[in-house]
C-alpha cells in the first residue's frame, strides 16, 4: 500500500498552508458556478405528469406538498434507479440514501423546498422497497408516464431518443436506468424545470447546502448571487433555525 510520504511538522504545514490557498480559490470557484447555476433559464412544464404514491395518483405540482396544502416554492426530485422489472433498488442509490436522516428535508422544508424520490417502478414494488428500507423520504413511481423518459434516466427509443447527461446513448437498453436529481420552480400554478444533473454531478448531494445550490432561489442568503431571488434573504445560518 502506497502511503503518504512522512516529513516534519514545519514541512506538512507548508504543504498544507499551500494547499489551503487552493482549497480557497476552490470554495471562491465553486460558488461563483452556483451563481451561473442560479442564472440558468428555466422550461416551464406543458405535460400533466402524473404519479402514484402512498395515497393515490398525485401531479407533478402536488409533489411540492409536504403536507396537503402545504405547498413548497421548490421541489428537489432524486432520480433512484428502480426499472419495471427490477426486483429491487440500485444498490448505489439504496446506499447512499441510507446515510440520509429525515432532517436533511426537514432543513430544506425551512428554505421552502421539498425532496422527494421518483423511480420507474410500479408503485407497489417501491411500497415493498421503502418499508424494507425505511427511507425517511416520500417515495413515488413515475410507472406510465412519460415522465423518466422525458427527464432522461428511464430509456424507450419509441418515446424519446435515449440520452443520459445530455449525450446520446444510443446503445441504451429498456432496462436500463440512471441516477440524477432534478429541480422544479413553482410560480402560482405554473411549474418550470430548472435543473438536473447525472452521473458524478450526483456526488455532493448529502447535506442541505449542497442540494439547496442545485437550485434556482439556492440557500437564500443574503451573500449569494444573482440578488432579489429570495422572498426572504437570510445572513448566513448553519443551524437552520429558520
Amino acid at each position: 500500500m502506497a502511503l503518504p510520504e512522512v516529513v516534519s511538522r514545519e514541512d506538512w504545514l507548508t504543504a498544507r498552508t499551500r494547499l489551503l490557498d487552493e482549497e480557497k480559490a476552490h470554495t471562491r470557484a465553486r460558488d461563483a458556478l452556483n451563481s451561473e447555476r442560479r442564472r440558468l433559464p428555466m422550461v416551464k412544464i406543458t405535460k400533466d405528469y402524473q404519479f402514484e404514491g402512498p395515497d393515490g395518483p398525485v401531479s407533478l405540482a402536488g409533489l411540492f406538498d409536504a403536507d396537503p396544502g402545504k405547498g413548497s416554492l421548490q421541489l428537489i426530485i432524486q432520480h433512484v434507479m428502480f426499472g419495471p422489472d427490477w426486483e429491487a433498488p440500485c444498490p448505489s442509490c439504496s446506499a447512499d440514501l441510507s446515510a440520509i436522516t429525515s432532517e436533511l428535508r426537514a432543513h430544506l422544508l425551512k428554505r421552502d423546498t421539498n425532496f422527494v424520490l421518483v423511480s420507474h417502478a410500479p408503485y407497489p414494488k417501491i411500497a415493498k422497497a421503502h418499508a424494507e428500507r425505511g427511507f425517511p423520504f416520500p417515495w413515488y413511481s413515475a410507472f406510465g408516464s412519460d415522465f423518466n423518459f422525458d427527464f432522461g434516466v428511464s430509456f424507450d427509443p419509441e418515446i424519446a431518443p435515449p440520452t443520459y447527461n445530455y449525450r446520446p446513448q444510443p446503445d441504451a437498453d429498456l432496462s436500463d436506468e440512471g441516477p440524477g436529481f432534478s429541480c422544479f420552480l413553482r410560480d402560482g400554478d405554473d411549474v418550470f424545470h430548472t435543473y438536473s444533473t447525472f452521473a458524478r454531478g450526483t456526488e455532493y448531494t448529502g447535506n442541505a447546502f449542497t442540494m439547496l445550490d442545485m437550485t434556482a432561489l439556492g440557500r437564500q442568503e443574503e451573500w449569494e448571487e444573482p440578488k432579489g431571488r429570495a422572498i426572504k434573504a437570510r445572513a448566513a445560518d448553519p443551524s437552520f433555525a429558520e
